[in-house]
């Protein structure tokens, strides 16, 4: 969608957004005009969608129904071009890039079905971070089966047999960062209340 069609989609949005709010706290066109200031058909028609909302009209409105003007009016989301998010399907997993630069470590968000919870050992070189955003993962890597809540992250050679999936209670979205390098991550983190 291009940026004058969301545009026009938000500003479609006003008038009946006016008229919920309006309702909600329980007054009139009547009540509403004396409040503001502003002609009881002027608001019926900023309501309908016959009248087009301006700040000169809308602020009035706002301060008098005690709302935000953000409840009224919210801005339309426009993306980045340069930005590509194009999600790909496999295995039942949907990955989105979250990196463009190729020969560097590549990070993607990716969702897991609940259904996916086969085993399958895979090796190869490289080596894989990965941070659990929602649900829980499992992670067998070698002899060790763990599971990974939020929050949790885990690092690992990709020469190691692994497979991570869901444990079944749901699905699961994760972060993971993957090198063919096979460099381990470098943290680099300060200690509170030490001197260099």
């Amino acid at each position: 969608m291009s940026a004058t069609l969301r545009v026009t989609a938000e500003l479609e949005q006003i008038a009946p957004r006016l008229r919920r709010i309006r309702q909600k706290k329980n007054l009139t066109l009547d009540e509403l005009a004396a409040a503001t200031g502003i002609s009881k058909s002027t608001l019926s028609r900023l309501e309908s969608g016959q009248r087009k909302p301006s700040l000169e009209l809308l602020l009035p409105i706002a301060a008098a129904l005690a709302v935000p003007l953000d409840q009224i009016v919210t801005a339309p989301r426009i993306e980045d071009p340069r930005v590509q998010r194009t999600s790909t399907r496999a295995d039942g997993r949907v990955l989105t890039p979250l990196s463009q630069h190729q020969g560097e470590p590549q990070a993607y968000k990716v969702e897991i079905p609940s259904s996916e919870r086969v085993v399958d050992l895979k090796t190869h070189g490289g080596h894989e971070w990965l941070y659990v955003l929602h649900g829980r993962l499992r992670l067998v890597l070698g002899e060790h089966d763990i599971v990974l809540g939020p929050g949790e992250a885990a690092e690992f050679d990709t020469q190691n047999p692994h497979w991570f999936g869901s444990t079944g209670s749901g699905p699961v979205e994760i972060l993971s960062m993957f090198g063919k390098q096979g460099e381990r991550i470098h943290l680099r983190a300060r200690s509170t209340g030490t001197a260099h």
